[in-house]
């Protein structure tokens, strides 16, 4: 059992292949572990030792991957989304206590701004487009010596939470952390050496850093990055890497489907063992659809930062998966516990969880730690925030989160239940419902939807299909019929604030 980055890598072959990339040859684990012990001599060099905390601002790509499991094995990581302003950057750098930045060579926007104004130490990764895919110097220290290996215990990588609805919560994930997510990702998907993971999610984000990239290293598998998400161009992606399998947000799903009619020759010529879906929930009809598509089992799971991503997974076959459900526990003890008391119970609750892979707290945070955890029957149980039910296969459903429940002058409506009616009208292909403010309930129902190609509907004709098929305080009272629905940069669409970016606040 691997306890550490280290540790995850150490004994694959010289020769198996790790990171490839479009038109680029492939870096091979032996690259990837002597990689590993440049950038520590690297580091070493330019003064930042194992407990520092080094910034990571490169594009989606091979070297934002090598770059974050390279740094991880020497200091702490901690990735920022490239799209940030600069003010966006001046608070993460300051809030996290970098010591350096790492940016791609000749960069200067605003993560470099940033880094000047606040006399940041700036390094650079080098690539050279010869090279193998994720292979890069860092210039700007000279080499040093190599020092001790890090322990299971030091801080591999600091995220924080999205902050929608508060100041974002740093959570620092130990070496132990990544390892055992790791570990159990690769036993929920029964990664091998053979399998190769397409990866289009953003690497600044807790999916694409440990179930594309780290759970495909567990298991000396390979994994091929795209330059981030683009529909027009996965199915040539899919032609060049030759994947068994990808993972997105259920957004991406529904782009890929929307094309995949007219690249059906592409499907049948690379065919996936699995798709996996994660980050937010998938609708059943989606779900289906891409079963379908791809002849494939569609494999739904349930993650956050926190959990160092993965806490419950739908098994592959021969076991079921449950279109709705995220799954079995896939990792961590998953239960249900009362929202208010510290306590487990049995049936609807909060979804709590303990294991290896949980954070062992937000950092400098006592508050948020004694909301956020507690003890119970010797052990320490993590809240998640999300409201769900275990059925008796022990298969989770989720039915909201708690902060996301309307509450319309005392009826709570889940959104997701709003969502499944939705999606089963024949011309809605997207639809995100949330809460809107009302003067007398407090909440109102409302939704947005985005309707298929060539499909039409009246916001009175989806309302009437929703007024047949649930009770009417949970039909919108306001459906909005869009071209394409607000995202946060992951891919999510985001239910808190909804109203607001919408314009339906006053």
């Amino acid at each position: 059992m691997a306890n550490t980055l280290e540790d995850l890598i150490a004994h694959h072959p010289e020769s198996a292949p790790a990171i490839g990339a479009p038109g680029r040859g492939w870096l091979t684990y032996g690259g990837l572990r002597q990689l590993s012990r440049d950038v520590r001599k690297q580091l070493r060099g330019a003064g930042i030792g194992a407990q520092d905390r080094v910034a990571i601002v490169l594009p989606n790509g091979p070297e934002m991957a090598s770059a974050f499991f390279a740094v991880a094995q020497s200091a702490t990581t901690a990735p920022l989304n490239p799209a940030y302003r600069e003010d966006e950057f001046s608070f993460y750098l300051e809030d996290l206590g970098a010591k350096v930045l790492l940016l791609a060579d000749g960069y200067d926007g605003p993560a470099y701004a940033a880094a000047m104004s606040l006399g940041l130490k700036v390094l650079r990764a080098k690539v050279n487009d010869e090279a193998p895919a994720g292979q890069f110097v860092i210039d700007g220290g000279d080499a040093g010596e190599a020092g001790e290996s890090l322990t299971s215990d030091d801080v591999a990588l600091i995220l924080h939470t999205s902050g929608t609805t508060s100041r974002p919560k740093i959570v620092p994930l130990l070496q132990s952390n990544i390892a055992a997510s790791a570990q159990n990702i690769m036993a929920a998907l029964d990664l091998t050496p053979q399998d190769r993971c397409l990866n289009v999610m953003p690497l600044f984000h807790i999916h694409g850093l440990i179930a594309a990239t780290s759970a495909s290293f567990a298991a000396g598998a390979s994994i091929w990055c795209a330059p981030g998400f683009d529909a027009l161009k996965f199915f040539g992606w899919m032609s060049e890497a030759r994947p068994t399998w990808y993972t997105a947000v259920p957004t991406m799903h529904q782009a890929i489907l929307s094309r995949s009619g007219r690249n059906a020759e592409v499907i049948a010529d690379v065919p996936l063992r699995f798709l996996r879906s994660s980050s937010a929930s998938l609708p059943p009809q989606v779900f289906v659809s891409l079963a379908e598509t791809f002849d494939a089992p569609v494999i739904e799971a349930y993650g956050m930062t926190e959990a160092t991503h993965q806490m419950t997974s739908n098994p592959l076959p021969p076991l079921q998966q449950k279109p709705g459900s995220v799954g079995i526990e896939a990792g961590p003890l998953v239960r249900t516990a009362d929202p208010v008391a510290n306590k487990l119970v049995d049936g609807l609750g909060e979804v709590v969880i303990s294991g290896s892979n949980v954070t062992p707290g937000y950092e400098s945070n006592p508050e948020a730690n004694e909301k956020n955890f507690f003890e119970f029957e010797g052990r320490r149980w993590f809240r998640t925030g999300d409201q769900g039910v275990l059925d008796d296969e022990g298969y989770l459903r989720i039915t909201g989160r708690l902060k996301e429940i309307i509450n319309r002058g005392g009826e709570k409506v889940s959104p997701l239940e709003v969502d499944e009616v939705l999606m089963d009208h024949p011309a809605v292909q997207q639809c995100v419902a949330f809460a809107m403010p009302h003067q007398k309930l407090g909440e109102e129902v409302a939704a947005a939807v985005v309707l298929g190609d060539g499909m039409s509907a009246s916001e009175t004709e989806i309302r009437d299909f929703a007024k047949e098929r649930m009770a009417a305080f949970k039909v919108p009272r306001k459906i909005l019929i869009m071209e394409e629905i607000p995202k946060g940069a992951t891919g999510k669409m985001q239910r808190i604030g909804m109203a607001e970016k919408l314009g339906l606040v006053e």
